[in-house]
């Protein structure tokens, strides 16, 4: 059995027979990812998610890219299949959820409940679906490529052993416009072998975090466009005995996108006029933590950006005005707004700083403790955006 197998089949094992609801996690890390606050048809689709299929929700918060309706998503990593019910009602009927797992007993649940949520989402046939399988290989799964218009992950590619397989199978599902939108833990540093050998670690998150600038070198690598930083949290790891064998490595957790973009895309940069028709985000869109396009307000993004609005799915959203400069400046966006304005001039001789999940994390404040007792909908109460300086993030039994 290879090392890969191994691992995969420890994982499998932790999480289908040893983990039995979020609470049951032995580290102080993964129950309770702080994410931004979900909009209000987010919110609303958790109150109907099954209690069931919420107790056994072990990611890393809440992966809702905006502009869903009529997509195809499909979920990496599907677990209990809370998020693949929560994105099946905001794809509406017209829309298609996929959800894939290796874990038996967390694809059984998943399977369960499709007939309760399309009854209460008040659909005439179920538009999600769940398959068996290994993310890495996705064709064997029955997966079939060019086919989807989002993928999402929440915390598992942590988890794998292969991670330049997963984002490979990732670009050759996705569509031609298509994005990959995913919450998941990053160190700050790569990670020493005598880590990896732990079974517990691996099975928690942290033997397998890729060091978050591997992360950009690999996915531009296969073809994606340079990935977008969302939002992030620090990790506050609790147990002395974790942080012994972590050693010096930091961990964060970070929500990134990116686009699988036409080869033929325009390097010009362009001014953009976002139209407010976004559901949930009729005064503005904030796409990351540097973009933030208010309505009816022109602004000017590079040229890459420029194609990823051009080509995806936010095309009918933007008005788009492609100007006759030159080449975009390659190594950050070519405009900083909101967060990042300070930070990267600052660290300017450092290429891609401004997607460093730990600058952004200390910029918001926010960090994340262990959620003793998971909240029904897997979310702590008292989530918000954007805390002061120093704040923590409360635990869910606070």
């Amino acid at each position: 059995m290879s090392l890969d197998t191994t691992i995969q089949e420890q994982v499998k094992s932790y999480y289908g027979k040893q983990l039995k609801r979020s609470a049951d996690l032995q580290t102080d890390v993964t129950c309770s990812l702080k994410c931004a606050p979900p909009g209000k048809s987010a919110c609303e689709a958790m109150a109907l998610i099954h209690p069931e299929v919420s107790q056994r929700y072990f990611g890393c918060g809440l992966v809702v890219p905006e502009r869903l309706e009529g997509c195809h998503v499909l979920d990496l990593g599907s677990g209990s299949g809370r998020d693949c019910y929560i994105l099946s009602k905001l794809v509406g009927p017209s829309g298609h959820i996929t959800g894939v797992d290796m874990t038996d007993e967390l694809i059984q649940i998943s399977h369960k409940y499709i007939a309760y949520h399309q009854e209460k989402f008040g659909y005439k046939e179920a538009n999600t679906e769940f398959v068996q399988g290994y993310i890495e290989k996705l064709g064997y799964a029955g997966i079939q490529y060019n086919s989807f218009d989002v993928l999402v992950s929440n915390c598992v590619i942590c988890l794998c052993p292969d991670k330049r397989a997963v984002f490979e199978e990732a670009y050759r599902v996705l569509k031609e416009g298509g994005e990959m939108y995913f919450s998941d833990m990053y160190a700050s540093e790569p990670l020493g072998e005598e880590l990896k050998k732990d079974p517990v670690l691996w099975g928690e998150g942290l033997a397998g975090a890729l060091y978050w600038k591997d992360l950009i070198s690999l996915v531009k690598e296969l073809g994606f466009s340079t990935p977008y930083l969302v939002r992030a949290s620090n990790i506050a790891i609790q147990r002395a005995e974790l942080l012994k064998q972590t050693g010096d490595v930091k961990y964060a957790s970070g929500t990134y996108r990116f686009f699988k973009l036409p080869a033929d895309g325009s390097d010009k940069k362009a001014r953009v006029t976002y139209k407010g028709t976004v559901t949930d985000h009729q005064e503005q869109l904030q796409f990351d933590s540097v973009h933030t396009f208010k309505t009816d307000e022109a602004v000017e993004v590079d040229g890459e950006l420029a194609v990823v609005l051009k080509t995806s799915r936010f095309s009918p959203h933007f008005v788009i005005q492609t100007t006759e400069c030159e080449a975009p400046l390659k190594d950050g966006p070519q405009q900083a707004r909101g967060y990042f304005s300070v930070q990267i001039s600052a660290c300017s001789a450092e290429k891609y700083c401004h997607l460093n999940p730990f600058l952004l994390a200390d910029k918001l404040g926010s960090s994340i403790r262990k959620c003793s007792k998971a909240e029904k909908d897997g979310l702590c109460a008292n989530q918000t955006e954007g805390p002061s300086k120093g704040e923590e993030t409360k635990s869910c039994d606070s």
